[in-house]
Formats: structure tokens, C-alpha cells, sequence
């Protein structure tokens, strides 16, 4: 809120939600607003003190009259406090007016600010005290003729009126601040769902990045180290293997760019997704792992047709992960992929591999199959991908040497 703009509302209001406190604004810094009624209210009292001193004059000594004068600017003085301490102002101002006619207009002030800014308890207090004031009052100058009924009714409509208007700015004021507070924890509500809508915005990236490249990089890895270790292959294995590369790497270029291309893209705008892929593309997938050199077996027993397009993505991803893994972790085993599932039942992947028998590493707690998990961020994402799919995710290791990835998956 602009800064002329608070100067124009009660300090409380105009505060920021830090600084309020309590709903009578206590301790804070006046506004231009604040200085402005403040001033009202002091001459409002000064006014209505001086027409109360003035007819006790009539009748009053000389020494009585200069006694009301001193008391009433006092309790009117005091008037410029009542925010920091308005139940003390006002039990001063309606003390003082049980016995000085000066200070009759800074009791219904104070009788307002604390019907303001305290608690209810405290106004009905004050209100009773009022009345007895006005009883003391009347009986102190009935003698004298200065004080007749008129004059003690208005004072009990005075304080009726002040008590009431002053709870009336209280509600006011109350319900402009949860006003204030219903906004702000909106403001917070919708500033931490946009958080979170930015983290798993940045989470689904951080996967698709995983799933996209990951399989790429591997067989890029794998045919760049056999070159390495073998540098005096037969010609014809090191033409197929740098084909390898060059079909992987230009693969995985182009899947980047697709990837980056929708993150630069305008979130305003309705473009059109890459091809995602499908269970219809796992057979490309394992012809990949075997043109790198790994052994692997698929078994389906799913229509690749009549399941949904969101599934067979998940299922598509859940063996890539697997086969990347296998070629990381434990490369030169046997992988075998099983999908099996109806409408009723769901699709069930399970994907293993196992050492080939009499292989050195076969049931070693430290062999290749060991730390098939790696870091464990892939299988995180995939276990975050199967359970927005509804489904769950199993994996660990074998006995006997090997590991197992699995999913039971909802046709949905």
C-alpha cells in the first residue's frame, strides 16, 4: 500500500501485519489520520469542558473554579496517550469527572477510546463507573441549582452514545483486519502452492531428463569403453560400434532438444508435446540392448493396442530404467522382461537379471549386481512416475546373485 494511502487510514490498519499487535494498534506510530482525530477529540473535549466549567462557575468559589480548570486540562492532556494506555486515561478522565465539570468531555473520550481498544469487560466497567460518576456529580451540585435532571440525563445518553459508537468502531476495525489476514494467508496459501507447483514442475523435468538421456548415455558409454579396452578390434566391430555412437548420440541430441524446447516454450501458449513413447515401442527399445551387446529376452503377454497410451508410457520407462541399470551395474548378465495383465487384473512388469552360470562374480555380495540401485535417483523418479500411475514399485536384489524391478500397474 502506497504511503499517502496509510497516512489516510488508523495506524493499526495501515500497519504491516508484523507491527499490528493487538487490534488496538498499541505502540504504533500515529498516522496523519490519527494526528488528525486526536486533535478533533481534544478540542471536542476542551469545548464541551469549558461550557461544564463555565456553569460551575456560577455557582463555585474562585479556588473551586481554578481546581476544575487545572484537573480538566490535565484529563484532556491525557487524552494524547489514551492509545498507549486507554483504560488508565479512562479511568482517570471519568474519576475526574465525578467532580470537576471541566473534565466531562474527556471522560466520554475516554469512555470511547477504551470501548475501542480494550476488551469488552473493561468497557462495561468503565460504562458503570460513568454512571456513577454522573450520580456524584448531580449530588455534589444539586444544592447549588447548577445541576439539574436535564444535565444528568444527558450524561447517561452521553455515555450510552460513546460506549456504543466506540464498539462499533472496535467491530469495524476487527472485521477490516481479518479481512487483512484472510488476504494475507491467501497471498501465502497461493505463493506456497506455486512453490510447489515450481518443485514438482522442476521434479518432472529432473525424470523425463533422466528417462530421455540416461538410456542414451549408457550405450554411449559402453561402446565408447569397449573402444577404449579394444582399440585392436577387427575393423567391421569398430565401424558397428562407432554406428552405435553416432546413432545414440544423435538420438540423444535429439530428444534434448525436444526437452529444452518445451521448457523454453510459452507456457501461455498451446503447443504441441513430442511423440511420447509407448508399450508399441519396447521392441525398438530391446533391439537397442542388443545391438550394445546385452542379452535380453521380452515375454508379453499384453495387447499393445488396446492399452492406454499413459500406461504404456509408465511401462515403456519402467524397462528402460531397468535395462539402463543392468548395463551400468551389471553388465553381461541375462535380462528378461515379462509384461503380463488384462483389464481386471492390471499390468504386471517384472524385469530381472541374473549372472550366467559359473560366472566369478555369481552370488558375490560385492559383484557387479550388488549395486544395481547406484545413486538411486532414477529409480526415485520411476517410483514417483508408477505412483502417479497408481501403482507400486518393487525392486532389490536376488538370491544367489542378480536383481529384480517390478510394478503391478491399474488399466487405467
Amino acid at each position: 500500500m502506497p504511503r499517502w494511502q496509510r497516512s489516510l487510514l488508523p495506524a493499526v490498519l495501515g500497519a504491516d501485519h508484523a507491527d499490528r499487535g493487538q487490534p488496538g494498534g498499541v505502540h504504533l506510530p500515529r498516522s496523519l489520520r490519527d494526528w488528525v482525530v486526536d486533535l478533533i477529540m481534544f478540542g471536542f473535549a476542551l469545548a464541551l469542558g469549558t461550557a461544564g466549567a463555565w456553569q460551575d462557575a456560577r455557582h463555585a468559589t474562585t479556588w473551586l473554579v481554578i481546581v476544575d480548570v487545572v484537573a480538566g486540562l490535565a484529563v484532556c492532556g491525557a487524552l494524547w496517550v489514551r492509545r498507549d494506555r486507554p483504560f488508565a486515561v479512562g479511568v482517570a478522565t471519568v474519576g475526574c469527572s465525578a467532580f470537576f465539570g471541566m473534565a466531562g468531555g474527556a471522560a466520554i473520550c475516554g469512555l470511547f477510546t477504551v470501548a475501542i481498544y480494550c476488551v469488552p469487560r473493561r468497557t462495561v466497567q468503565l460504562v458503570l463507573m460513568s454512571f456513577a460518576s454522573c450520580g456524584v456529580y448531580g449530588a455534589l451540585y444539586t444544592g447549588h441549582n447548577g445541576y439539574h435532571t436535564t444535565d444528568m440525563v444527558f450524561g447517561l445518553v452521553a455515555t450510552i452514545a460513546a460506549a456504543a459508537f466506540g464498539l462499533f468502531v472496535r467491530a469495524r476495525r476487527e472485521l477490516v483486519l481479518s479481512l487483512h489476514e484472510r488476504n494475507r494467508q491467501l497471498q501465502d496459501e497461493q505463493t506456497w502452492r506455486v512453490q510447489e507447483a515450481r518443485r514438482a514442475e522442476r521434479n518432472r523435468i529432473a525424470r523425463e531428463m533422466h528417462d530421455v538421456l540416461a538410456h542414451r548415455i549408457s550405450l554411449l558409454s559402453l561402446h565408447a569403453g569397449a573402444l577404449e579396452f579394444h582399440p585392436d578390434a577387427p575393423p567391421d566391430e569398430i565401424a558397428k560400434a562407432a554406428e552405435v555412437i553416432r546413432v545414440s548420440a544423435r538420438a540423444a541430441q535429439e530428444e534434448l532438444r525436444e526437452v529444452i524446447g518445451v521448457l523454453r516454450a510459452d507456457a501461455q501458449e498451446e503447443l504441441l508435446e513430442p511423440p511420447q513413447p509407448t508399450l508399441a515401442d519396447l521392441t525398438m527399445l530391446v533391439q537397442e540392448s542388443e545391438r550394445a551387446g546385452m542379452e535380453v529376452s521380452l515375454h508379453t503377454r499384453v495387447e499393445a493396442q488396446t492399452l492406454p497410451d499413459t500406461l504404456g508410457r509408465t511401462v515403456y520407462r519402467l524397462v528402460q530404467e531397468a535395462l539402463t541399470n543392468a548395463r551400468k551395474h551389471a553388465p553381461g548378465q541375462l535380462v528378461a522382461i515379462e509384461l503380463t495383465g488384462d483389464r481386471s487384473a492390471g499390468v504386471c512388469v517384472n524385469v530381472t537379471n541374473r549372472p550366467r552360470v559359473g560366472a566369478a562374480h555369481a552370488g558375490r555380495p560385492d559383484g557387479p549386481d550388488h549395486d544395481q540401485v547406484g545413486s538411486g535417483t532414477g529409480l526415485i523418479g520411476l517410483g514417483e512416475r508408477v505412483a502417479l500411475a497408481g501403482g507400486t514399485l518393487r525392486y532389490g536384489p536376488l538370491p544367489g546373485g542378480g536383481f529384480e524391478l517390478g510394478a503391478q500397474l491399474p488399466w487405467t
